[in-house]
């Protein structure tokens, strides 16, 4: 089993190298937003419990976005792995998501980050908001505070995943081709596989 965490700021690419890494590895793709969203629609219980903070524009609290995550992980039996995307975010997570794993005699097998320069982002958030229309990527002053807040969140996680697991963590360059990067990404996985 395989299982992979993907860290990457908006505009990195994250999504699109997620989405080749599933299909090569035949992973399952987990992403905590889209938890909160397949559980509040169907009205589970920790759905509407997350919903109740989520009105209210607050974080879900750590050990609830935990619980959700151990349920879907124990919705999918057959399985090569799992590529977690964005999560975990703080350095509680973390610690929570690896006793978590521990409870499930899982373990991650790669830690991969990618690496793209603020004003490289900046310009492809700003060209993806023309071309979507998405209002949070059309106005710069906010691209930017995102970006900011995502440095200040994964600086300290970096830090975190290098000082307890090195041998797992990869910087990738994403200022490169698609192709480039899902090739350094593919190496990355195959070699730690054989």
């Amino acid at each position: 089993m395989i299982n992979v965490i993907l860290f990457g700021p908006p505009g990195s690419g994250k999504g699109t190298q997620a989405d080749f890494i599933v299909k090569r590895n035949h992973l399952t793709h987990i992403s905590t937003g889209d938890i909160f969203r397949k559980n509040i629609s169907q009205k589970t219980n920790l759905g509407q419990l997350a919903n109740e903070y989520m009105k209210k524009g607050q974080l879900v609290p750590d050990q609830l976005t935990i619980d959700l995550l151990e349920n879907e992980l124990d919705s999918f039996s057959d399985t090569n792995g799992f590529i977690f995307d964005g999560f975990p975010r703080t350095i509680p997570q973390a610690d929570a998501f690896s006793t978590l794993l521990k409870t499930k005699n899982m373990f991650v097998s790669f830690i991969i980050s990618l690496e793209v320069s603020e004003n490289e982002l900046v310009r492809r958030l700003l060209r993806r908001g023309l071309e979507s229309g998405r209002e949070d990527d059309q106005n710069e002053e906010i691209v930017r505070n995102r970006i900011q807040v995502y440095e200040k969140q994964t600086s300290v996680l970096k830090a975190y995943y290098l000082n307890h697991l090195p041998n797992i963590v990869f910087s990738i360059d994403g200022e490169r081709t698609i192709e480039q990067i899902s090739n350094d990404i593919s190496n990355i996985l195959s070699t730690k596989q054989g």
